[in-house]
Parts: structure tokens; sequence; C-alpha cells
């Protein structure tokens, strides 16, 4: 077994469990990042810290030199980067890129990595640095990641769904514990059914270890929880962790659009649903941890960390009470 992992990235979100992750499994584990964030391990030891840009192909190097047996790329998000890394990292064996299930193209439940396409990028999209183009551009990191394999490169692929875990910062889970820590009426957009695959961090964590530790070259690899959840059911499965007591409320489109909202401005829900499939992940002895007890471990987090600040994301409270006032008269 691989003894040494290098994190690209590796101290807030994902990169940070994923190296707990192989702290727990005897890693040795060095970090390659700008050092713009808080080390969470220092002082640890088995974790050891070069500070540079991935962009630099000097800093890269300096990476490389570390001589990893493993590689996990948390903070690829151009095409370019995952190129530039399967070169410099050509020599090791796993280098394994986190994608995302924005890279998938066509709505298919479930969305299969051998069947279902990926995303188009064109040479403006890969560069471009919007939100928009996120998908596109994870995609051509996957494509990417099978050139390189098929130069030889021990390289392979991770797509998760939506991540949520302690440490998560884009609020879009913390949205929902709010909302159903606040009880009573609760706000969700359409008929309450929307069904999105979530991803706990922790076992995208362990996705990664297994992929590098098992994996095929030139093998994409889906992650989600277990239990895939609707919208509806999330919220009140939040509801019995908090031990609150609410009532889900549905609002189409035309019952939000009187106050101003689109079924959009709620965090985690889309047009289209996303279930995946992860049969080849169980395959390499993916265990996940229940979405429940996931949910409440991230509810933990959330209020002792984040429980006295506002969740900026998502509709306010006053503007979920108008379309809720709204739905009372129709």
């Amino acid at each position: 077994m691989p003894d040494h992992a290098l994190v690209i990235g590796g101290t807030r979100f994902i990169g940070r469990h994923t190296v707990e992750e192989l702290l727990a499994h005897d890693y040795e584990v060095t970090l390659f990042n700008r050092g713009k964030h808080p080390n969470p391990f220092e002082g640890d030891a088995s974790v050891s810290h070069v500070q540079g840009d991935r962009t630099d192909d000097g800093d890269l190097a300096d990476a490389a030199a570390v001589d990893p047996d493993v590689v996990i790329d948390c903070v690829a998000y151009y095409p370019r980067e995952v190129r530039t890394a399967t070169r410099a990292f050509a020599d090791v064996d796993a280098y394994v890129f986190v994608s995302s299930e924005a890279a998938y193209q066509y709505v298919e439940i479930p969305e299969r990595e051998d069947e279902t396409p990926l995303r188009p990028c064109s040479e403006e999209q890969a560069t471009d640095d919007s939100s928009g183009t996120y998908g596109q551009r994870k995609a051509e990191g996957d494509r990417a990641v099978f050139a390189a394999a098929e130069r030889g490169v021990n390289a392979m692929s991770v797509r998760p769904s939506v991540v949520y875990g302690p440490h998560d910062y884009s609020e879009r889970i913390d949205y929902w514990i709010e909302r159903a820590r606040e009880g009573e009426r609760v706000l969700v957009p359409g008929d309450g059914m929307y069904l999105k695959h979530l991803a706990y961090v922790e076992n995208v964590a362990q996705a990664l270890r297994l992929v590098a530790e098992g994996g095929t070259p030139g093998e994409a690899y889906n992650v989600g929880d277990r239990t895939v959840l609707t919208l509806q059911q999330l919220v009140e499965t939040l509801a019995d962790v908090l031990d609150s007591d609410v009532e889900v409320v549905t609002a189409d489109e035309h019952a939000l659009a009187a106050s101003g909202l689109a079924p959009t401005d709620f965090p985690i829900y889309a047009s289209d649903p996303h279930v995946m499939d992860t049969c080849k992940l169980d395959a390499l002895g993916y265990d996940p941890v229940p979405t429940k007890t996931a949910l409440a471990t991230t509810v933990d987090d959330h209020l002792e960390t984040d429980g006295d600040e506002p969740v900026e994301l998502g509709p306010s409270r006053e503007e979920t009470e108008r379309v809720l006032g709204v739905l009372e008269t129709m």
C-alpha cells in the first residue's frame, strides 16, 4: 500500500477531510497549497507542507520533488491544471483528480460513469472563471485524465455529487438546517419531490483513498451517499435531528414568482433530478457513513461553529414568509 500522499489543497473542506482519512490509514501526508488559509494540521509530525502556486511550473516541480506515492488533486478547476499535473506527477502510483457530477451532460437516472456523456467544453469555456462553466471545465479535466492514462500515467477521476459536512463553507446545507431549526413552516420549491444525490464529505474522502489504492487508470468513479433524499425528506430529516416540529409547505414557480423568487434561488434545488450510480466505487470496498448519521454530524458542526451567524445564502426568512402569505390566499 502507498504510504506517502501529496494533497493539492488540503486545508479547507474536501481536502481537509481527505488528509484526515489518509492519516487514519497510516499515510504520511504532504500538503501543497499557497498557504492562504489556516493549516489545521500545523504541528502534526505526519503532515508536512510545501507552499506554492500550482500554476507555477517551478512550484509544482518542488511539490513533485517530495516523491509522493499518491497525489490527490482537490483544487484543479481548469483543464490546463490537470494536464500540467499529470505531466508533473507522471510516475506516481496514483493521481486522483477531484471532478464533479456537474461534468455530466444529460440527465439520466442514474448517471453512470461509462454511459452518461460528459459536457462538451470549448476553448473559451476551458479558461472561463464563471460558475456557469464549472461543469464543462470539470468534464474537460476528466478528458485530460483519460488522455494521461493513455500515455501510461496512473490517473483517475472521482466525481462527487453535492458535498456537505463539517467545514463546508458553501452554506448550502446550512440554509436548510436553519429553516428546520426555526420550526413551524418551511418553504420548499416545487412539489418537494426534487431529488438530488448528496455526498457526505467523509464519504468523498474515503472514495478518494479507495480509488488511489485500487482504482483503474483512465477510469472515473462516482461518489454519493447510499440514501438519496428528496428535498422534503432532507428538511424532515434535519428537523428530526434537531428535534424540531416543522411543516413542509411546497410552492410552485408561480407562487414563488409572486414574491420575486424562483425555484433555483433555493440552495441545492435545480431544474432536473440527479442520482448517481456508485457500483464501481462499491466494488472497491466503499462503506459510506449512513445519511442520517452524516446529517446529524453536519448539524452538530453547524450549531457549534456557525449557529449564531446568519446564513447569507438563499431566500431570506422575510421573502419566504411573503410566499407563505400568498399561498394562504390561494
